[in-house]
């Protein structure tokens, strides 16, 4: 039988319609540019993740700077605010880090631009001496937070709701001690930590520790491991021990501690899924890593 020449156009131009609208959606989801980012999940920032993108000394953000001086600061001592330039995507998620025993903001600046080129607002801080002690390193921490969301000049571009902590030795410590006194932190993530109480049953923060096998000042057997042995067996956590490495590994560049901080980070503050993958199943032993534990998949 004969089509009519109307509906043969009529259903040409329905078919086209259908192709084109369903190139806008595979268009949708394949946008690579940091503005993408999945409908269903508000807090994805960014493009796909890869091995090679999360490894990167840079992610896809352009990333700026505001120092923070310590006469300025309440509860700690200063620091550096590192953040997204675009303010396309919105508010970001934001950490703060604090150094260790007699350590310096310099010793741990490397993290700032770093994590915050992966969509994350970071501020490496100063404490308020040197010698300050887990314990106080955690408030300082939360001052840190505070200062960020309600005072700072990107103050706007900061989601309150979607914090964490970091840390190098006594600041790692500091890290779990701020998870333990505010329970409301989406992840935190202590370097070579080091602290007089061994046990934290009770932190609800999804927790990332990481230990050294050479560490002679934190040793793993006495600090990292009961830290991490010692969290709710419910909780999602994760101790990874870096190969071949020292105390003071966390104070230069490393791409190990980048590449899972930066996947820990996006998986339990952004709640981006799509970072499950470089976490579960568990990273084996290799050259930069001795052993890794942790509870996969994660629920959190």
């Amino acid at each position: 039988m004969q089509q009519h020449p109307h509906t043969s156009r009529r259903r040409t131009g329905r078919l086209a319609g259908l192709t084109a609208a369903l190139a806008a959606v595979v268009g949708l989801s394949t946008l690579t540019g940091p503005g993408a980012h999945a409908a269903d999940n508000p807090y994805e920032r960014g493009p796909a993740p890869t091995e090679s993108s999360i490894e990167a000394l840079r992610g896809p953000y352009a990333v700026s700077q505001i120092s923070v001086s310590r006469l300025s600061a309440t509860g700690f001592g200063g620091g550096t605010i590192h953040y997204p330039t675009t303010t396309a995507d919105g508010t970001f998620g934001a950490i703060a880090i604090s150094p260790g025993f007699t350590a310096l903001e310099s010793s741990i600046s490397w993290l700032g631009p770093r994590m915050a080129s992966q969509g994350f607002v970071v501020f490496t801080i100063d404490t308020l001496t040197t010698v300050d002690q887990p314990g106080s390193r955690g408030d300082q921490l939360l001052a840190a937070l505070d200062y960020l969301t309600q005072r700072s000049l990107i103050r706007n571009r900061v989601d309150s709701s979607r914090l964490g902590v970091m840390g190098h030795s006594m600041g790692g410590g500091g890290s779990l001690e701020a998870a333990k006194t505010r329970p409301s932190l989406q992840a935190a993530i202590p370097l070579t930590p080091w602290n007089l109480d061994k046990t934290w049953p009770e932190l609800r923060t999804p927790t990332l520790i990481f230990g050294a096998d050479g560490d002679s000042i934190a040793p793993v057997a006495s600090h990292a491991e009961p830290f991490y042995n010692n969290l709710p067996s419910s909780l999602d956590r994760a101790y990874l021990e870096l190969n071949n490495a020292s105390h003071f590994t966390p104070n230069t560049s490393d791409t190990t501690i980048a590449k899972y901080s930066i996947s820990w980070l996006k998986r339990f503050i952004d709640n981006d899924t799509r970072y499950e993958q470089f976490l579960c199943p568990l990273p084996r032993p290799s050259l930069t890593i001795e052993e890794s534990r942790g509870n996969c998949p994660h629920t959190s």
